[in-house]
């Protein structure tokens, strides 16, 4: 993807450089590349480390897996296989599976998924998956045991908190890693003084707005992978996957540019939930999120002829404002993800329009009253339908705020301190919807047909 060259860095000086790092540190750790539904993705290194730490292929694999896991992998396409669901990807993860690729590990040439799907037919039965009640919702965990070495062998392995989060390793008698302490409290991991500090880094959004507008252009150039990566993404897309729903909406589309952006953009998604094989960037541990925040925010801006630099500081602002919000609504909720990510997305319009901080709070508002109630029922094809839906949402409210409208103190969710409307959407997501989680993962489960 091509940038021409870019301004002066040295007039953005107006944030202190330690606090930079830290947010910048935070933007990194979150917005990754990962290939498949991050789900099933996670599972799969579940699985690919306890089958290392075994050192032999399993006789019986034992997977117990927090709701929110479960439903969000049930019915995604998993990448190169023409399948959907967790028995491939767990498949996958025992004859192929490399620990070391985190949440690529999934990426896998043809032969080596032959492999896994021989593998997972002769023994798919060996293969249990079920819930576990845990008051974490995002929990992995994985039991391995066969004969290996004349001896009977069993591993745990635990992933609790982020997708790539190992909290607990054990082989046999030997526990190799425990960081269960604490797991269902919202506190830091004191073995990792990176992680303490992310945590412990209040996020606001004017802090938000001020680093996406004034930081050196050379600590976000970083930023410039996330278009490559997601647009080849969007071009597998409008050849025909999934629903097909970016293709459809761009043979509609006729040079109008909303119509465009969304078109190309949920493309990226529809690609990726039916298994394309090229990895995007994720944002909070979600591609469709990475996705989101990062093609609608350089295609706009491209169209409407914005410089490098707005595009830059827009996919900053775009990125790091969906951040923000996830953080106060929980890694994975009945509130889904496109939520956050499109507010995210009409704070990086309004920014490319020009709006100033207010209007930016305008248009984040505005969303908070438009789609709150958009629930998670499951990765899936049709989670392209809900990414356009919130980006047409996201134009819609932030031209309202850029035309200095925006919902009233009084109105729903909304208050006249942004911060505190985005934190009554966090407490809706990661408290308020908990029986709503419940009643989906039921409802997703004892269907008639």
């Amino acid at each position: 993807m091509h940038f021409n060259c870019i301004g002066n860095n040295m007039m953005y000086l107006s944030m202190d450089k330690e606090l930079r790092e830290q947010i910048r540190d935070i933007m990194q750790h979150e917005v990754v590349p990962a290939t498949g539904c991050t789900e099933p993705g996670a599972v799969a290194l579940c699985v690919a480390k306890a089958v290392e730490l075994l050192g032999c292929e399993p006789a019986h694999v034992t997977l117990r897996l927090s709701k929110n896991v479960f439903k969000n992998a049930m019915g995604v396409g998993i990448p190169g296989t023409g399948m959907i669901g967790l028995p491939i990807a767990v498949a996958m993860a025992v004859v192929h599976g490399d620990s070391r690729r985190g949440l690529e590990v999934l990426t896998m040439p043809a032969e080596e998924v032959d492999d896994a799907k021989r593998w997972l037919a002769n023994h798919g039965d060996t293969v249990d998956i079920s819930v576990k009640e845990s008051s974490d919702k995002l929990y992995i965990e994985c039991c391995v045991s066969a004969e290996c070495g004349g001896r009977s062998s069993e591993v745990t392995t635990v992933i609790a908190k982020r997708h790539n989060n190992f909290v607990f390793l054990k082989k046999d008698d030997q526990v190799l890693l425990d960081h269960h302490q604490g797991l269902f409290q919202e506190q830091v991991d004191d073995d990792d003084p990176k992680e303490d500090n992310r945590q412990r880094l209040e996020l606001s959004a004017r802090m938000v707005y001020d680093y996406a507008t004034t930081a050196p252009l050379d600590e976000l150039e970083w930023l410039r992978a996330t278009v490559q990566l997601n647009d080849a993404a969007s071009e597998c897309g409008l050849e025909g996957m999934g629903l097909h729903t970016g293709q459809i909406l761009m043979e509609q589309a006729r040079g109008d540019m909303v119509h465009t952006v969304v078109a190309r953009t949920v493309a990226a998604s529809d690609a990726r939930m039916d298994g394309c094989t090229k990895p995007v960037y994720s944002n909070s541990g979600s591609g469709n999120q990475g996705i989101c925040c990062t093609l609608p925010t350089y295609y706009y801006g491209r169209m409407k002829g914005c410089s490098d630099e707005q595009i830059l500081r827009a996919l900053t602002m775009s990125h790091l404002m969906s951040i923000y919000i996830k953080r106060g609504i929980g890694r994975l909720s009945a509130l889904c993800g496109i939520v956050n990510a499109t507010m995210g997305v009409s704070a990086a319009l309004t920014y490319l329009e020009g709006g100033s901080f207010e209007q930016v709070g305008y248009a984040m508002k505005n969303m908070i009253n438009t789609i709150a109630g958009m629930v998670c029922d499951g990765a899936k094809p049709s989670c392209a339908l809900k990414m356009s839906v919130g980006l047409y949402s996201a134009f819609v409210c932030s031209e309202l705020a850029v035309h200095c409208r925006v919902v009233d103190c009084t109105d729903g969710l909304s208050e006249s301190d942004l911060d505190c409307s985005i934190r009554n959407l966090g407490r809706l997501g990661k408290d308020g919807m908990n029986q709503t989680d419940d009643m989906i993962l039921d409802i997703m489960t004892h269907k008639q047909s």
